[in-house]
């Protein structure tokens, strides 16, 4: 199933003001800690021509990009993820792998397990055949929020961040960058077919900024400038 995502951009005081009208109509995601918030961290992989990045400069219709993802910093829980975007909709495969596992894709060499998942097998064809490799790190503080009619799922992302020091990928804490101006953040909204008007109209606000920002190419933008 492909969803839809909507993103914007907001400050602090617009994203205050919309987690306390959401909150009222969704749920916290049972994953968020007690302060309603995790930490995500994605390493992000592309090819020797570094396609993933281009396809999304030049807005190309069907693409994926293959990721690494743990959260606040605990490398006990894994997943290999490959989003794909088709008619500007996503679908996400996944599957969880071991620390091991991780460490040895981060290498750059690593054998296909018995049994292999199969978002595993083909990461596995990408790299063997296309040269994937990480390339960059991007970290942000996220409070999410669920409602089921629609399957909809709210996330507020604050600090988002980035380091093209991919072998850090497993410590638990790491020295990035800021990838956008200060007081900025993102909201994201996904959804299957229908967002319920209701939701909707909560999250309008004055100067509310849709945009179509993807955190790989804004971190590798940045560290292609600075180096970080």
């Amino acid at each position: 199933m492909y969803r839809n995502e909507l993103k914007y951009l907001c400050s602090e005081k617009q994203l205050r003001m919309l987690e306390l009208r959401i909150r009222h109509i969704c749920k916290p995601d049972a994953h968020a800690g007690a302060d309603g918030r995790y930490t995500v961290r994605s390493a992000y992989f592309d090819d020797y021509a570094d396609s993933c990045y281009y396809e999304n400069e030049d807005g190309v219709n069907q693409r994926r990009k293959y990721r690494l993802r743990l959260y606040d910093g605990d490398p006990a829980f894994i997943q290999l993820e490959c989003k794909q975007k088709v008619n500007g909709r996503n679908h996400k495969d996944a599957c969880r792998i071991s620390a091991e596992l991780c460490s040895r894709i981060l290498q750059g060499h690593f054998q296909l397990p018995a049994q292999a998942p199969p978002v595993l097998a083909r990461f596995y064809v990408a790299c063997a055949t296309r040269g994937y490799r990480p390339k960059v790190i991007v970290e942000y503080e996220r409070t999410p929020f669920v409602y089921r009619m629609g399957n909809v799922r709210i996330t507020f992302d604050r600090n988002i961040s980035a380091t093209s020091k991919v072998q850090d990928f497993m410590q638990q804490k790491i020295h990035t960058r800021p990838l956008m101006q200060e007081d900025l953040h993102l909201l994201e909204v996904k959804y299957d077919e229908l967002l319920p008007d209701y939701i909707y109209s909560q999250l309008q606000l004055d100067n509310l900024q849709l945009v179509a920002n993807s955190k790989y190419y804004t971190a590798r933008r940045l560290t292609k400038e600075y180096c970080i």
